[in-house]
């Protein structure tokens, strides 16, 4: 009997993947390995016996080496393939910019923490702050801290003491005219003390809807929890905690958050670090 003659591969065509598209592995470029999803931007690229590795760190400074293989990545929430970059883009010319778009500084450490703090309100609020100003904050010796409520500010302004070496500035949710949080506001009248506030009902809406891949953020009936409310709009499982990872796994940069937040904590870390009058 005649043998037949098989091609090395047998795999029907319609089970075959699709090759992923290659993309440089660029410093500061901001991907998820797929297997652990350990979020990080790229640090470097090396060459080793076992292969090409990359090292990405996360917004924690925590670095990781990740083999570079097929299909090992996301970007933007989509299977690639990283590859090493040219060594032109390896070595990018002139300064590197930070998340907020600061210049960078190479090789600096961070300074010994000021007296005057950052108080924020919220923890994804804390969290997203660091994601996009945690550079800068740390250069600047500024440590932000967590506010669970506005309804403590007062006591929390009087014991923190301020002074024109020690300043402090707080991060309002929902500051609006009227509102049970500009009646707190109001009632803390020390020059040292500077409280701004953004419009959003919640941080979330301060991602641009681009930056999470939908087209606007739903509108939320009254009386309704707003980011459970959210989450049914969008059609995302029930579990805010992942949700708001998915949302803070989108900001890469400023460029991902609305002006009215941008402004808004500039404003307090310039308060903050201006020298006493």
């Amino acid at each position: 009997m005649r043998s037949r003659q098989y091609g090395p591969d047998l795999t029907p065509p319609w089970k075959k993947q699709r090759p992923a598209p290659e993309v440089p592995a660029e410093p500061d470029l901001v991907v998820e390995e797929v297997t652990t999803g350990y979020c990080g931007a790229v640090i470097r690229c090396e060459k080793t016996a076992e292969g090409p590795t990359v090292t990405l760190e996360d917004r924690f400074g925590k670095q990781r080496v990740f083999p570079m293989t097929p299909r090992g990545f996301l970007l933007e929430g989509k299977v690639v393939t990283l590859v090493r970059p040219s060594a032109a883009s390896a070595h990018p010319q002139g300064p590197r910019r930070t998340a907020s778009g600061s210049l960078a500084v190479p090789g600096a450490r961070a300074r010994v923490a000021r007296a005057g703090r950052i108080y924020v309100e919220g923890r994804h609020d804390a969290e997203l702050v660091e994601r996009v100003w945690g550079d800068d904050l740390r250069i600047e010796g500024v440590v932000v801290e967590y506010l669970e409520g506005i309804d403590d500010l007062p006591a929390i302004v009087r014991s923190f003491s301020p002074g024109p070496d020690a300043r402090l500035g707080v991060l309002v949710d929902h500051l609006v005219p009227g509102s049970k949080e500009s009646r707190i506001a109001a009632s803390v009248t020390d020059a040292n003390v500077l409280i701004v506030g953004h419009p959003y009902i919640d941080i979330w809406e301060a991602v641009k809807p681009s930056s999470v891949g939908i087209p606007a953020w739903p509108s939320v009936p009254h009386g309704q929890d707003w980011k459970t409310g959210i989450c049914r709009a969008l059609r995302w499982p029930e579990n805010t905690g992942a949700a708001w990872q998915r949302i803070l796994g989108s900001v890469h940069s400023y460029k991902d958050l609305e002006p009215a937040l941008l402004g808004r904590v500039e404003e307090l870390i310039d308060f903050v670090t201006a020298p006493p009058a």
